[in-house]
């Protein structure tokens, strides 16, 4: 089955990694559209229920960085740097190295960008200022604006095409497959946490549903792309690639979403939900990669 479905793929879509990247990007950006629609038909969903959702997608987010790029990154090491075989202790490294790069860029956007889960609810975060500084409180016009609430969102949701183009782009469709599978699956409840956000923020249902899908295309279908190409032409990159895009998956689970699910008394079912995430993006990994 594993290698027929790639097969599939191939025989389908060609054998361009950039091509795979496009078709990858489209996917997970309509996965998205389809989640943000869903308010126009689900126009009250619980707040446990959206908890439960928002943690089987950080379940998958998890499992997908390691199964489908960590690991992977890993084997496809061949040089740490030119002239420097990967042999050994010294394998992981570029893969680790782009994990923690990763994570620092996703760091640092939150100086420019507030975080996305503060615009979301309102709620102050005792880290989310320095010392001396304050948070700034939701009543801020800057702070409400609907065009920081969405650069805010589209920040978060860059590593997910980033992810989808390297997978592609490392040239191994059995890996790529599943993590174009699960960020798609993912993307379905994050569309609907996001649309129902907007909507408790004044905005209107059926433009933002519209307005979500352009965003989540306009986001993630160039930067899978962009990811494709880039590791195709820089080929030495892909394992830094790889642990770049694992790395910033990573810190918007731990920053954002998972926090985000701890703040309303749902942390059991949040938490059961992101073990069904795990289990079921491991079940992807073998049965499709």
């Amino acid at each position: 089955m594993v290698g027929s479905v790639a097969t599939e793929f191939t025989d389908l879509f060609g054998s361009n990694p950039v091509v795979h990247g496009l078709v990858g990007g489209l996917f997970i950006a309509t996965m998205n559209l389809i989640g943000a629609s869903l308010v126009l038909v689900w126009r009250d969903p619980s707040e446990r229920t959206l908890d439960g959702a928002l943690g089987f997608a950080a379940g998958v987010m998890m499992a997908a960085a390691f199964t489908s790029l960590i690991l992977p990154g890993i084997d496809a090491t061949e040089v740490v740097v030119p002239g420097v075989a990967a042999d050994g202790l010294v394998q992981p490294l570029p893969v680790l190295f782009g994990v923690l790069l990763g994570a620092l860029a996703l760091d640092r956007s939150d100086v420019i960008v507030p975080h996305a889960h503060y615009l979301l609810t309102g709620r102050k975060r005792r880290d989310a200022a320095g010392p001396g500084e304050t948070v700034p409180s939701v009543d801020d016009p800057r702070v409400a604006s609907v065009v920081l609430f969405i650069l805010a969102i589209t920040l978060h949701n860059m590593p997910e095409g980033l992810a989808v183009g390297v997978g592609f782009g490392s040239g191994n469709v059995a890996d790529a497959l599943p993590l174009m599978l699960a960020i798609g699956i993912q993307n379905v409840p994050e569309g609907l946490a996001v649309s129902v956000a907007a909507i408790n923020a004044g905005l209107n249902r059926r433009a933002y549903a519209i307005f979500a899908g352009i965003r989540a295309g306009v986001v993630e279908v160039p930067l899978a792309v962009a990811g494709a190409a880039a590791v195709v032409v820089f080929e030495p990159l892909l394992p830094y690639a790889m642990g770049f895009a694992a790395g910033a998956m990573l810190f918007v689970i731990s920053d954002e979403i998972v926090p985000e699910t701890h703040t309303r008394g749902n942390e059991r079912i949040a938490t059961l939900g992101l073990m069904v995430g795990v289990v079921l993006m491991l079940y992807l990994d073998v049965a499709l990669g």
